[in-house]
């Protein structure tokens, strides 16, 4: 494809998630490049690319589209961004929008006039309020503050910029020299992550899936901050293991790994494709320690089965604040309501997961949030309504799953953020059950 033909594709793509405004830009791209086909692999990346970079922009590109009076389209936004964060200037957006053979069409009058408004303009505008500035949602402002305080701003430069990939190496099968070694022999170079001992980080963007270290289970995609919410579970070979809230069963896979595949892991979901997903993972995997159980209304499994688990990882749903780099749009889509409804949602299933605990064992709770409200403020009311449990400390949890260096931040819990760690944000809390 032709670079203009690119950036008509991405208009296409942006139109179609502004379409799907509550559905993740994941999935409607995945729908809208099935349907085009003919679209190969390389042109696929550069489109997505540049449409990332938009909706990465999206609230600074509406505040200047607003200051100038326009309403924002896929072609507006577009244009704006090639002329506020790219630098491209009218001549370069006029030279994208010729109206060529499958380019975009030329500007219209209003359109160049809204266009031209914006040329030499800042993207980052002095008059600009606090949210838009830090590119961070109104209603989350008040939890990243209260989290990050004086450091706000760097935190929140690193919630924007962009994620790298991290693989756990399979210790089932491999080590992870031998997975560097195997992977290196594919052309793609890592590096151990700096805190997981399973980690491995990719210097740059190359397609792992479809590399034969990855078809034969020797690594998995899996931030290393993920990696580490498993490591602290400090599952062991023997051990009767339930990952509550399991999803595609990333922590279940590596948690069969700090087992040697000795024990019962139960994978615990409320969604069907989610499972079904987790099983393909574990056959890959070889693990054979682990079921799946679907979590259905009604379902007795939770209660024939109470305190009767050394472990229980919840992993809990939540708003994904601390994914922003890798899913840009969630900041777009998320609401205060789905900040209440999800904080309601996590002290119910903490609740029940915690019945499966026996006593002296482990409760894990963990989000991918850096708010207050569905993290530390979690945990702490869940202390006071079950006295039967406390926290272990961080450094106590870190030294008790086998690591001999310094923990992942101080305090009590473990609080992660791109910025400090060069991890995703995570959250997580080890809660032991008195004996």
């Amino acid at each position: 494809m032709t670079p203009t033909a690119r950036i008509a594709a991405a208009i296409a793509l942006l139109d179609a998630l502004e379409s799907a405004p509550r559905r993740p830009a994941d999935a409607v791209a995945n729908d809208f490049f099935r349907a085009r086909r003919f679209i190969g692999s390389g042109d696929r990346r550069a489109i997505a690319d540049r449409a990332w970079g938009v909706v990465r922009e999206r609230a600074r590109l509406d505040w200047h589209l607003d200051h100038v009076g326009a309403a924002p389209s896929g072609r507006l936004l577009m244009a704006a961004h090639m002329i506020l964060a790219e630098g491209a200037g009218m001549t370069g957006v006029e030279a994208a929008f010729t109206g060529g053979q499958y380019a975009e069409r030329p500007l219209s009058a209003e359109e160049r006039r809204f266009v031209a408004k914006l040329d030499g303009r800042p993207l980052h505008h002095p008059r600009m309020d606090e949210a838009t500035r830090l590119n961070v949602p109104e209603w989350a402002l008040p939890g990243l503050r209260a989290r990050f305080g004086e450091g706000l701003p760097a935190a929140a430069a690193g919630l924007e910029g962009s994620a790298p990939l991290d693989l756990r190496v399979n210790l089932l099968r491999t080590t992870r020299e031998t997975a560097a070694a195997a992977l290196a022999a594919e052309g793609i170079e890592t590096a151990p992550t700096p805190f997981s001992p399973w980690g491995l980080r990719v210097a740059e963007r190359r397609p792992v899936l479809a590399t034969r270290a990855f078809e034969e289970g020797l690594v998995e995609i899996q931030d290393e901050g993920s990696q580490l919410i498993a490591l602290l579970a400090d599952a062991r070979p023997g051990m009767k293991v339930a990952d509550y809230c399991a999803g595609a069963a990333g922590k279940t896979l590596a948690m069969a790994a700090t087992m040697g595949n000795r024990g019962r892991i139960a994978a615990l979901d409320v969604s069907v494709p989610r499972l079904a997903g987790a099983t393909k993972r574990l056959k890959r995997a070889g693990v054979d320690n682990a079921e799946t159980h679907l979590l259905e209304a009604g379902d007795r499994w939770v209660k024939r089965r109470a305190a009767s688990f050394d472990r229980v990882l919840v992993d809990a749903p939540c708003t994904g604040t601390g994914t922003w780099r890798r899913n840009p749009d969630a900041r777009l889509r998320t609401t205060e309501r789905d900040l209440e409804e999800l904080i309601t949602k996590q002290r119910a299933i903490l609740d029940r997961a915690a019945s499966l605990v026996r006593p002296g064992g482990k409760l894990i709770y963990a989000t991918c949030s850096v708010l207050p409200g569905e993290d530390d403020e979690q945990v702490r009311r869940f202390l006071d309504d079950h006295g039967d449990f406390a926290a272990v400390d961080l450094a106590q949890a870190w030294s008790e799953a086998g690591m001999s260096g310094p923990a992942p931040g101080e305090g009590t819990f473990m609080a992660l953020a791109p910025h400090s760690h060069g991890t995703d944000g995570f959250f997580a809390a080890v809660l032991q059950r008195r004996p």
